[in-house]
C-alpha cells in the first residue's frame, strides 16, 4: 500500500512593485486637446480641399505643430517613485535618484535642483498665481473660523486651485502641495540605498526630429513660394 505524496506548497504569488505616483496639468492637456483638434481640422482641410501648393504648406505646418503642441501641454508628466523621479518636459526625460536631489524651488515656475548645481523645470506642475491667491483666502478664512476650514477632505479632492485643508493643516494651492509630497518624499528617500545612481537626461527625438523637419520644410515652401 502506497501513501499518497504530500501536496506540494502552492507559490506565492509576487509582491506587486509600488506604482509611481503621476503628476500632470488637467487644464494644460485639456487646453492642449483642443489646440491639437483646431490644428487638424484645420490642416486636414487644407490638405484635403487645398491647391497648388497649399496641400504640401498645409502639410508642413501639420507635421511643426502637431508635435509642438503636444509637447508643451499633453507630454509634460512627473513620476514620482521609491527610489527616483523621472520628470518628462517638452523636449526631454531627466530620471533623478532621490539622493541625487539637492532641493526643489516654488516661485513663478517650480523646479528642483541637482547636487551637482543643475536646474530643471516642472512643466508638468505650472504656478497658478490666480489659485495661490484663492488659497491665501482660504486659508484666512478658516484661522478667521477657528480653523475649521470648510475644505476637509472632500476639498482636498478637488481640482487645481482648491487645495481645502485636511485635518487642519494649511489651505494650499494644488501645485504647491503636490510640490509639499514630492519633498516630503525626497526627505524621506534621499538616504535609502537604492535612491543612489547618476542623474540620466534623454533627449525626446520622437518630438524633435518632426518638429525640426517640419519648420524646415515650412521655410523651404514658405521660401519660394
Amino acid at each position: 500500500m502506497t501513501t499518497p505524496d504530500p501536496q506540494s506548497p502552492s507559490p506565492q504569488p509576487p509582491v506587486p512593485a509600488s506604482k509611481d505616483r503621476a503628476y500632470r496639468s488637467p487644464a494644460g492637456i485639456a487646453g492642449g486637446v483642443l489646440l491639437l483638434a483646431l490644428a487638424l481640422w484645420l490642416g486636414i482641410d487644407a490638405v484635403v480641399a487645398g491647391e497648388g501648393r497649399t496641400p504640401w504648406t498645409a502639410a508642413a505646418a501639420l507635421l511643426f505643430l502637431v508635435p509642438l503642441i503636444a509637447a508643451y501641454t499633453v507630454r509634460p508628466a512627473v513620476f514620482a517613485g521609491d527610489d527616483r523621479m523621472r520628470v518628462r518636459n517638452p523636449f526631454r526625460v531627466i530620471v533623478l535618484p532621490w539622493g541625487q536631489v539637492e532641493s526643489f524651488r516654488s516661485a513663478y515656475s517650480n523646479e528642483i535642483f541637482s547636487e551637482a548645481g543643475d536646474k530643471y523645470q516642472l512643466w508638468a506642475l505650472p504656478v497658478s498665481l490666480r489659485g495661490r491667491k484663492k488659497a491665501a483666502r482660504q486659508e484666512s478664512r478658516r484661522v478667521a473660523g477657528g480653523g475649521r476650514g470648510r475644505g476637509g477632505l472632500l476639498g482636498g479632492a478637488r481640482g487645481a486651485g482648491s487645495g481645502g485643508a485636511v485635518d487642519g493643516a494649511p489651505v494650499r494651492a494644488e501645485a504647491d502641495k503636490v510640490m509639499d509630497e514630492l519633498r516630503e518624499l525626497w526627505e524621506a528617500r534621499k538616504d535609502a540605498e537604492t535612491s543612489r545612481g547618476e542623474v540620466a537626461v534623454r533627449w525626446a527625438w520622437e518630438v524633435v526630429v518632426p518638429v525640426v523637419v517640419g519648420a524646415v520644410g515650412l521655410a523651404v515652401l514658405l521660401g519660394t513660394g
